[in-house]
């Protein structure tokens, strides 16, 4: 009886509300987010899984320097110590093809 999405979870919930930084990111795994740099690039793809670290592991990665692309990855692996910030993308990772 798994009504919903994010599943082991402890205590109640009804509205959906995300409650700590770990239901965020329990939340957004297999969807298309933006990971930002202390050097100021930018990947952009789906988050395969993360450890305790902020260690990260993307899929379909697009690396983005001043706003430009320019390079494209299968398969992508982030240092945690590198990592400024992980946001949910506004816009879905097809562009234009």
């Amino acid at each position: 009886m798994n009504g919903g999405g994010g599943g082991s979870g402890s205590g109640g919930g009804g509205s959906g509300s995300v409650k700590t930084p770990t239901d965020f990111l329990k939340l957004i795994r297999g969807r298309p987010v933006v990971v930002k740099l202390n050097s100021g690039v930018d990947y952009r793809g789906i988050l395969a899984c993360l450890d305790g670290y902020m260690n990260i592991a993307m899929e379909q990665t697009e690396e983005y320097v001043n706003g430009q692309l320019k390079n494209k990855y299968g398969d992508a692996f982030i240092r945690g110590n590198n990592v400024l910030y992980i946001s949910t993308s506004k816009r879905t990772l097809a562009d234009g093809a």
